[in-house]
């Protein structure tokens, strides 16, 4: 019965996700722009528009907070770890996902750099924008290897409530059941029909 009603959830929360792409698309109307090969277009008048709302470089940093300044270099010393870290996932990832049978995660799908193509924007904020893209979709893209390999070695739910819960964790066995985990763990582990029927490797 509990099942049931989580499976029904799921499928709500699927539907709700296409509900949600569906709008997303029609703001590329609003904004009078398009996806063409990968790379966005926007209408002539509105590109014109985007360079009269450019604020020059002088005036943003004039306008800037003096706390920007002071944080910034914080914000910036953890770009060498990051790229460390993508490294070091994508190696891992390309390794052993073959050997464990894992559909590898598509890199591309989930670290993306578009913000900088708005002529609206400066050239700082157009450099914040592809650092801010890159590591949020990078930790888009080590979670989702996370979870795919969380899948493989304890696909277990736990017991307390937890902040969040990646896409992968509605597969999981609930906490203490001893005969579901031992009886199905291999089918689990090998349970990645969704993202090979989706595309979103």
């Amino acid at each position: 019965m509990e099942k049931d009603i989580v499976e029904q959830l799921i499928e709500k929360i699927k539907h709700l996700e296409t509900d949600l792409r569906h709008e997303l698309q029609k703001k590329q109307d609003d904004f009078f722009y398009r996806i063409d090969r990968k790379k966005v277009r926007f209408e002539k008048e509105a590109s014109k528009q985007h360079r009269k709302l450019k604020k020059k470089v002088r005036l943003f940093l004039k306008e800037s907070p003096i706390l920007n300044y002071l944080t910034a270099p914080v914000i910036w010393s953890i770009i060498l770890p990051t790229l460390l870290l993508d490294v070091f996932v994508s190696v891992y990832q390309f390794i052993c996902f073959p050997l464990y049978k894992i559909p590898k995660v598509k890199r591309s799908r989930y670290i993306i750099i578009d913000r900088h193509a708005l002529g609206y924007l400066n050239i700082i904020e157009k450099i914040n924008c592809t650092y801010c893209g890159y590591f949020n979709g990078l930790m888009a893209y080590i979670q989702e290897i996370a979870a795919r390999t969380e899948q493989y070695w304890c696909p277990i739910k736990h017991a307390h409530r937890v902040g969040y819960t990646h896409n992968r964790y509605r597969y999981f066995f609930d906490y203490g059941d001893a005969e579901g985990y031992r009886k199905k763990l291999e089918q689990v582990r090998r349970d990645f029909a969704d993202v090979k029927k989706e595309g979103r490797q």
